[in-house]
């Protein structure tokens, strides 16, 4: 009796894994079909009428991803990046993007089982290993690309060339060139946290919606980390987030929301639309603000940080209907590897970081922030 009713839960979870991956697929095909009929129907920009533009031009120009569904977990991020880190100048290396996506190809998505995550990007590792082109392994791999683009919007400016501080043996300061995690958590080293896996709970303040986000709850004051580097888009503040800070990546893909921060000092006071940090800069202070059409109001019941990571393939989608943010609990406890340590200047009561950082893709911008605590 009891292998008869084991046998009828295992067919049951079969057909639920069936069902999920189909319905996976489905929303990829959505998430892509903007591509592929414009692919397959050979359209191309061309000129038109007097404004140089036609209904196939304009179709083309909507050819970008309309969804995302980030379940990676943190294992997978750890084996992906360290295979990536590790490998770094040799034949053997394969981005982790491109692991977890070659992973993700197979599972449709799904990374809540170990064994076969690791069999995939140990399966590709080998391949390219023994000589194979990567190109040629996933040119007919459905949906590789799409979970290549998709990832690399989440991943993209984390990892990379950079330099970095470090203390010396005589107590000074020298700077190592590495490659590796320039990314790091939004908390400083330090302070502690709790969180859970909140993302798509229901809210109620203004309207009915889900949340969006990741709260990680702490003590008033917190050092609020940069976790990529990147400009100020936003600063000030909103009635559901309080007050708050968002910064765009250099690339544009990715879109980090800061909210809830310290009533009276939420903020770095240097900051401004426009500024310019580098990941690992101290930003602001966890606080309870928000909730309400008033400034500097505490509205919220616990103290925390609500961290955002918006994805924008299109500029339509960073405000409005299209917007898609991603679930990042599991992408919080693996950067939890990477703390930015920080000290606190008595006399202005700020935090800043303790150890620099030169980021390459920030070479280009101008760092217009006044960091005058910095040697």
């Amino acid at each position: 009796m009891k292998r008869i009713l084991f046998v009828n839960v295992l067919i049951l979870f079969m057909f639920a894994g069936i069902s999920y991956w189909s319905e996976e697929k489905q929303k990829i095909a959505a998430a892509l079909v903007e591509k592929e009929v414009i692919q397959d129907a050979g359209m191309t920009p061309i000129s038109g009428s007097e404004n140089g533009k036609t209904e196939e031009a304009e179709k083309a120009k909507e050819d970008y991803i309309r969804w995302v569904d980030f379940g990676v977990s943190k294992f997978a991020l750890t084996e992906a990046y360290e295979y990536d880190r590790d490998t770094y100048g040799t034949d053997a290396h394969i981005s982790w993007i491109d692991l977890l996506a070659y992973a993700a190809a197979y599972t449709g998505g799904v990374f809540n089982d170990d064994r076969t995550v690791c069999e995939h990007m140990k399966q590709l590792e080998e391949r390219v290993a023994d000589g194979e082109k990567f190109e040629r392994i996933v040119k007919d791999l459905e949906y590789f690309s799409y979970y290549q683009e998709a990832y690399g919007a989440v991943l993209g400016g984390m990892v990379g060339e950079y330099e970095i501080e470090v203390p010396a043996q005589d107590g000074r300061k020298t700077w190592e060139k590495r490659y590796g995690l320039k990314a790091f958590s939004p908390i400083a080293k330090g302070f502690p946290y709790s969180d859970y896996d909140d993302f798509g709970v229901s809210r109620s303040y203004g309207y009915k919606r889900n949340h969006l986000g990741h709260d990680m709850l702490g003590q008033i004051g917190t050092p609020v980390i940069a976790v990529e580097s990147g400009y100020v888009e936003a600063l000030g503040w909103n009635q559901y987030g309080g007050w708050r800070i968002g910064i765009r990546s250099f690339d544009k893909k990715r879109y980090y929301y800061y909210a809830h921060l310290r009533q009276g000092f939420p903020y770095q006071p240097d900051l401004k639309e426009g500024s310019v940090v580098l990941a690992g800069d101290v930003i602001g202070y966890m606080g309870h603000t928000g909730y309400s059409t008033t400034e500097d109001v505490n509205n919220i019941d616990q103290t925390h940080l609500h961290f955002g990571l918006e994805l924008i393939f299109d500029e339509s989608q960073k405000d409005g209907d299209n917007e898609i943010w991603v679930d990042c609990y599991q992408l919080v406890g693996f950067l939890y590897r990477n703390q930015s340590e920080a000290a606190r200047n008595d006399e202005t009561k700020e935090w800043r970081r303790i150890y620099q950082m030169k980021d390459p893709d920030a070479e280009a911008y101008e760092r217009t922030a006044d960091f005058s605590m910095y040697p």
